[in-house]
């Protein structure tokens, strides 16, 4: 018994060591960035984005989470505007819009307390083929601890996939709006 605990603590340390030189040569900085086309004007899909209280509509985190909690402070729309939550099982953040330029572009910062980490985000609307490219952009950067730089490699796919539903999402609202 006492050898296999022995070999079991040699892997353990192996793979932690393993883990840590790996995530040292791992960027320690991500991006995701998606897009969809949608058929509707920048001014009808702009409240939507400028408006924290507008994105539990079309975002995909809260509908995964019913029993999110959200508190909304600030501005209602645009620059400063700001939205906290606390859920269970998609942790806790905030939310601030840090720019505004109706009805074209919202850009934010996104700070998750578990990981102490900020990530900056923008959408951008730009008109095409008579309606709205929407495209939605987020970098981050996951901090000094090496163990963190794995998570866009894990995360990465699901990122992307949370991206394009959200925009499916918004692209169903607003297509379907007046």
């Amino acid at each position: 018994m006492g050898k296999l605990l022995k070999w079991l603590a040699i892997g353990l340390v192996a793979l932690v060591a393993v883990l840590t030189v790996g995530g040292l040569m791992l960027p320690r900085t991500f991006e995701v960035q998606r897009s969809a086309l949608m058929q509707a004007p920048p001014e009808r899909i702009y409240p939507q984005i400028a408006t924290p209280r507008h994105w539990p509509e079309w975002s995909v985190w809260n509908r995964r989470d019913p029993a999110m909690q959200i508190a909304y402070s600030g501005p209602e729309q645009g620059a400063g505007a700001v939205w906290s939550w606390k859920s269970k099982s998609q942790g806790d953040g905030t939310m601030t819009l840090t720019a505004a330029e109706p009805p074209h572009r919202v850009a934010y910062d996104l700070y998750f307390p578990d990981f102490d980490t900020t990530s900056t985000g923008e959408l951008v609307l730009a008109p095409e083929a008579g309606g709205t490219r929407v495209t939605w952009t987020m970098t981050g950067d996951m901090g000094a601890n090496p163990l963190y730089h794995w998570m866009p490699l894990v995360m990465g796919g699901a990122m992307r996939a949370d991206f394009d539903a959200g925009l499916a999402n918004l692209k169903a609202l607003v297509e379907s709006g007046p």
